[in-house]
């Protein structure tokens, strides 16, 4: 995943796409252009067949190359904010550095570097270039400042800490309110993964989040508790009291909102 700071100061969780899923919506994008050049030639031909001369039919073979390798791919990717059929397809969108839609300018300067890099090259240069960042952005993406980012990716549910039924006692008189909150972010992060981690991975890491979160807590856990099973205790109480202090403030709130509503007017 990638992290995105936006201008408010909100972090965004973006996954780039890789140089696989790119390199077939690109092909699906190239077929599609075919597709559609081939029933523009035909539709030409069945207009003004045997009308044109050698140099108008010259002209406007060029101006539907132009219209079928440029104006359509920028128009679409203009108005759907970096959707093309291609991406549509692969559950991709082209967004600007900053996780933001991209516009006309954006969509732009891609379209006219892929003529280059994609069709005039066969794609070796956006390969190359692709290569040697970690976002596999072609050329056009970095002149224009955007890269694909994945749309459909798949949400692992998140783990709920449990309260252990042995520490619920010591829970209760625990003072976890110390504790850092990209701290509490790392224990979460760590039950969400811990299936999936080796049985030594899994004590060791969660020895190192009890160790470190025990300088927060007071007083200590119980003598002999478990280091995954203290993790779940601080996670669940901090839970709890967090959702309790958010409903008291929520009733303090509506009573005086009932308060101020009986006040009679002046």
């Amino acid at each position: 995943m990638s992290s995105v700071v936006t201008g408010e100061a909100v972090v965004l969780e973006l996954k780039p796409a890789g140089f696989a899923a790119r390199g077939l919506s690109i092909i699906i994008d190239i077929i599609a252009q075919l597709v559609l050049a081939i029933l523009l030639v035909l539709l030409v031909g069945n207009v003004f067949g045997g009308v044109l001369d050698e140099a108008l039919t010259n002209a406007l073979l060029l101006v539907l190359v132009v219209l079928v390798l440029v104006v359509v791919p920028v128009t679409v990717e203009t108005l759907t904010r970096g959707k093309s059929l291609g991406r549509l397809v692969m559950g991709l969108r082209i967004v600007r550095d900053d996780g933001g839609a991209i516009r006309f300018r954006h969509a732009f300067i891609r379209g006219m570097l892929a003529i280059l890099e994609i069709y005039m090259l066969g794609g070796s240069l956006a390969f190359l270039v692709s290569l040697f960042n970690e976002r596999s952005k072609r050329l056009g993406d970095l002149l224009a400042g955007t890269y694909a980012m994945r749309e459909r990716v798949v949400a692992r549910p998140r783990a709920l800490a449990a309260m252990p039924s042995g520490l619920l006692e010591w829970s209760a008189t625990a003072d976890i309110g110390r504790l850092p909150d990209p701290l509490a972010r790392r224990m979460s992060q760590f039950l969400s993964q811990a299936p999936r981690l080796t049985p030594q991975a899994r004590h060791t890491l969660a020895l190192d989040l009890a160790a470190e979160a025990s300088h927060h807590v007071s007083p200590a856990p119980p003598s002999g508790t478990h280091p995954e099973e203290f993790v779940h205790a601080v996670l669940a109480a901090r839970r709890d009291r967090d959702y309790a202090a958010m409903m008291r403030q929520r009733e303090r709130t509506e009573s005086t909102a009932k308060r101020l509503h009986t006040l009679p007017f002046s």
